[in-house]
């Protein structure tokens, strides 16, 4: 690899640590080893042909294009986190991939049964995300940027709104989301 595809892989791994709060290929691999997948396992679940998981995983391409593909690893995301803590078998785990395979994106913001804690309300983390994912389909963080210091000087909190969940990481937008409740 020459200094300008290095150069290249390091910006794009950038661009999505700044999109999905770390590189893809970090993210792929950690569904990967909670879920006990392969690569074309996760591609398929995903939505996702097998060249294209590996250009994301390798930094040659640094953007999920379709909105619904996005909404598919957070749901395997929140799927990891029910295994390792112990509330869904390996059996149901498998049953839920084919659910959330067949899934076509639908309404961001939507409150199944994956996406709620064990009390039947959205989990903070999840909330954040669908907010992350709505604004990240509509703008890129570049021009997220762009528009959060257009407003800064007369709406900052819209500003600050902007930047967090637009182009912040996951671990900030939980953040600030739990610092305006209540």
């Amino acid at each position: 690899m020459d200094a300008a595809q290095q150069e290249a892989t390091a910006r794009a791994r950038e661009l999505q640590r700044n999109w999905y709060g770390e590189p893809l290929g970090t993210l792929f691999r950690k569904l990967i080893d909670d879920l006990g997948l392969n690569q074309a396992r996760l591609a398929g679940v995903l939505g996702l042909s097998a060249p294209m998981l590996s250009q994301l995983m390798s930094g040659q391409r640094a953007k999920i294009g379709n909105p619904a593909v996005v909404q598919r690893v957070q749901l395997l995301q929140d799927l990891a986190v029910q295994v390792a803590d112990g509330s869904v078998s390996a059996a149901e785990a498998t049953e839920r991939m084919e659910e959330i395979k067949k899934s076509q994106g639908g309404s961001v913001l939507s409150n199944t049964t994956q996406t709620t804690s064990g009390s039947g309300a959205p989990t903070v983390k999840r909330v954040v995300r669908e907010i992350q994912s709505l604004l990240r389909s509509v703008a890129a963080a570049g021009d997220i940027i762009d528009a959060a210091d257009a407003l800064a000087p007369t709406h900052p909190e819209l500003a600050e709104f902007l930047r967090v969940y637009g182009a912040g990481r996951t671990s900030d937008a939980v953040a600030h989301y739990q610092s305006h409740q209540n």
